[in-house]
């Protein structure tokens, strides 16, 4: 049915699914970073440095 009805849109039937899950997987790649990579704290200012 999904070949059928993209079939039936055109070349713009292909192209916005792959687009939605390109930007659904770049969503879930930017909240994985954000949620994994480590945050800056005070002890890593220069000025907390003795």
């Amino acid at each position: 049915m999904m070949t059928q009805c993209a079939a039936l849109m055109g070349p713009l039937g292909w192209v916005m699914p792959l687009a939605m899950m390109l930007l659904l997987g770049l969503g879930i790649a930017a909240l994985a970073k954000y949620l994994f990579t480590s945050r800056p704290t005070s002890r890593d200012l220069p000025e907390a440095r003795p």
